[in-house]
């Protein structure tokens, strides 16, 4: 199973404090909606939101990123500024 990682805000505003979580998909796709149906909402925020980092690299455009069964996902909110 994938190790999924949130941020400091994802876990105040989804996850309920929920801090690393192990999670059965394939896909990065696949991993997203296994996560709305438990923190419904995250869904939409980590799809637009945040980039992914696996196994220590950050992916843009990580939608159909194959995922192994050791992979460690981290969902890191996006900062803006300027």
């Amino acid at each position: 199973m994938a190790h999924v990682h949130f941020s400091a805000g994802l876990r105040s505003g989804f996850t309920g404090g929920v801090a690393v979580l192990e999670v059965e998909a394939t896909t990065v796709g696949g991993l997203i909606k296994a996560l709305d149906a438990r923190f419904p909402g995250i869904g939409e925020k980590l799809s637009s939101g945040t980039s992914v980092a696996i196994d220590g690299e950050i992916i843009p455009d990580a939608e159909f990123e194959s995922l192994s069964a050791t992979a460690e996902v981290h969902f890191l909110e996006t900062i803006g500024g300027g």
